[in-house]
């Protein structure tokens, strides 16, 4: 295994993990289904964490899983509002020796759970991530295996890296910055839709001297816990990061009225992130510190289409940001505007790869393109928009539109017509398998770029779909601020760590860009230090006669 050297100011040489392929009679197909198998009817038995203490309450749960909600994949515990705190005071004490450790060695942790995930535990975490969150395998391997990887292993260059911005020193002094974690604790807040997320939320904030209180979400337990066990197994010491599943509101309650609360780093929905800020805003007297707000909320992501594109480009792109996932990506393309003069062919080439799309079960057979959506919760929100859709005047189910919750949650992959640019389905966020396409008479392109731009509260991806240059450089300053992350010919979904930093502002979140240079910054409280090598000896000025 790589043992990573780094030494203060050393550069540190790192790549993008690369995707496996899971080809027939690969050794990482082997392995995958190896790891499926073991897996297959268990139930894993995940505890809180406090420590080195596994604490079990009275409240028990279970993660199911999505494409077969009769297979308890873990049972686990919520922890209550007495071991939150006792998570936050063990958490606290060990704070200060874990800031005082040199950055390399904190790095190094990373880079070796990144080593672990890349190598020995690969087929556990992406097995773990298919069953429990309904992820297909490539889904799987750009999520919890690559990503991951990649977040770990470029914060932990980045943090490295930055004690090299050092400030100038003068004459007879020298001026250091110190890179210290913040004065508390960190609460992550995790979502389900990506491994990676937890392990990056509650992780990078841990290496820059932090520690934390790690939240995973109910439907991602399984993999979570994988993760944090390999932090652990990689020199993660106690009580850095704790490990507690939680109800929202309790956790919520919790933390935030602690004095101690120092930052929340939070992946999931708007009226949740808008909760907490509420409740630090209203607890302010109580900490010592302004905690730091980080989150990331979700999209209205479109996909605009002029008359000069690639038709290839738009249909094949538009199919797997929509559909991959389920459409259970922050990133996902739900909305899609597409000249008239071009509308029936792609209107046909969508419906020709539509009846090819097979949702299944991602675990049996590995042709399946998506698999059920997360839940319960998820299956009969997206159902509400479906039946809408059939009830509406001004929308038309051109493709899919059913649903089924028997054996799991499942959505068919829906394509929906509206004559209405305005309407709810185009503006408000769905998380599930719908595509909604306005169709615009080709020659108002203009007035569509900026009906883009006002019609959702949110602004994280978006794309623009078109060969004319002049169109191309048009759109770029009319939906400047309509997304985080904005592609050209090509699909709203698939940042990559390190190449496409990833979040956006408005209802979407406060953009920190993890994957970024800059992420790691938000996750410090630095000290500027001067040290004088001349003795005082003078307090009149010169002037003064």
């Amino acid at each position: 295994m790589t043992r990573f050297k780094t030494f203060p100011c050393a550069e540190v040489e790192v790549k993008n993990e690369p995707v496996l392929g899971f080809k027939e009679g690969s050794p990482e197909r082997k392995e995958l289904v190896k790891a499926l198998e073991s897996l297959k009817g268990k139930t894993e038995e995940i505890p809180c964490v406090v420590g080195d203490e596994h604490v079990w309450t009275k409240d028990i749960r279970y993660q199911l899983s999505p494409f077969n909600h009769s297979h308890k994949v873990a049972k686990f515990c919520y922890a209550d509002k007495e071991l939150i705190n006792k998570a936050i005071l063990a958490s606290v004490a060990a704070r200060r020796e874990w800031d005082l450790k040199p950055i390399q060695d904190r790095a190094q942790i990373l880079f070796k759970a990144a080593d672990v995930i890349s190598g020995p535990k690969r087929a556990e975490v992406l097995a773990k991530t298919m069953i429990g969150q309904g992820k297909t395998v490539v889904q799987a391997e750009i999520d919890a295996a690559a990503e991951l990887i990649d977040f770990f292993r470029f914060n932990a260059k980045h943090a490295v890296e930055l004690e090299k911005q050092q400030p100038l020193d003068s004459e007879g002094s020298t001026n250091t910055m110190l890179y210290r974690g913040l004065e508390g604790f960190v609460a992550a807040v995790a979502p389900f839709n990506f491994t990676a997320i937890g392990g990056n939320l509650a992780g990078t904030p841990a290496m820059m001297g932090n520690v934390v209180l790690w939240k995973p979400s109910d439907t991602a337990m399984s993999a979570s816990y994988a993760v944090y066990r390999v932090l652990r197994e990689s020199g993660l010491p106690p009580n850095i990061i704790q490990f507690l599943p939680a109800d929202g509101p309790v956790f919520g309650d919790a933390i935030t009225s602690s004095e101690h609360l120092a930052g929340i780093n939070f992946t999931g929905s708007v009226p949740t992130f808008k909760r907490l800020w509420k409740q630090v805003a209203q607890n302010l007297d109580v900490y010592r510190s302004f905690p730091r707000l980080a989150g990331e909320c979700g999209g209205k992501n479109f996909h605009f289409v002029h008359k000069s594109a690639d038709v290839d480009s738009v249909v094949t792109g538009t199919i797997r940001s929509a559909f991959e996932y389920g459409g259970q990506k922050c990133s996902a393309c739900s909305r899609m505007y597409v000249p008239d003069s071009m509308w029936p062919q792609i209107r046909q080439r969508l419906l020709d790869i539509h009846k090819h799309l097979a949702v299944g079960d991602p675990v049996e057979d590995f042709r399946t393109f998506f698999s059920a959506v997360i839940d319960d919760k998820s299956f009969s929100r997206i159902k509400k928009w479906l039946d809408h859709a059939k009830s509406s005047p001004n929308l038309k189910v051109i493709a899919g539109g059913n649903c089924d919750d028997k054996k799991g949650y499942f959505v068919e992959p829906t394509i929906i017509e509206t004559t209405d640019p305005q309407e709810a389905i185009m503006s408000e966020e769905i998380f599930g398998p719908v595509l909604t396409v306005y169709v615009y008479p080709e020659n108002n392109y203009k007035e569509v770029l900026h009906l883009i731009d006002n019609t959702s509260p949110y602004a994280l991806t978006g794309a623009v779909f078109a060969q004319d240059q002049n169109v191309i450089d048009e759109a770029a300053k009319v939906l400047r601020n309509a997304a985080g992350n904005y592609y050209v010919n090509d699909k709203s979904t698939g940042s990559i760590v390190a190449q496409q930093p990833f979040g956006g502002a408005r209802a979407s979140g406060t953009n920190d860009k993890p994957g970024g240079p800059h992420y790691v910054l938000r996750w410090t409280s630095p000290q500027v230090v001067k040290q004088t090598y001349v003795p005082l000896r003078e307090w009149k000025y010169p002037y003064m006669g």
